[in-house]
This record gives structure tokens, C-alpha cells and sequence, in this order.
């Protein structure tokens, strides 16, 4: 089965790992609901990096043709 896995930015995988800390200490100890439900959703973003990081075609990025005049 062949799946379309798209590159995502280091960016994104910052983002997941800074928004699951950020709310594992200072979101649940105020609302373990909230605290929680961010706490998944960055780690399903983090899960989505590592898929992306581990997946996506390696020639990807050399998609871009860069001819010399």
C-alpha cells in the first residue's frame, strides 16, 4: 500500500514538542480537561513529524529544477 506522505517543517515538529511540555506543566495543573486535550493533540502532531520525518520521499525538496544561465 503506498501512502502520500508530505515533508513537514522543522518547524512544525518545534511547535509539537514546546505546545506538549507548555501544556503538560502549566495547562492541566489548572484544567486537567484542557491540559489533557492540548497535551494529545501535541503528541499526535509530534507523531505526524516523526511519520513525515521517517516517510516522505527523500527528493522531495529537490523538486525545484535550479538551471545555470
Amino acid at each position: 500500500m503506498y501512502y502520500n506522505v508530505v515533508p513537514l517543517s522543522a518547524g512544525f515538529m518545534l511547535t509539537s514538542i514546546l505546545g506538549a511540555i507548555i501544556s503538560a506543566i502549566y495547562v492541566y495543573p489548572r484544567s486537567p480537561s484542557f491540559g489533557f486535550t492540548f497535551f494529545l493533540f501535541f503528541v499526535l502532531m509530534f507523531i505526524a513529524a516523526l511519520v513525515s520525518m521517517t516517510l516522505a520521499p527523500i527528493d522531495a525538496h529537490f523538486d525545484v529544477k535550479h538551471e545555470k544561465k
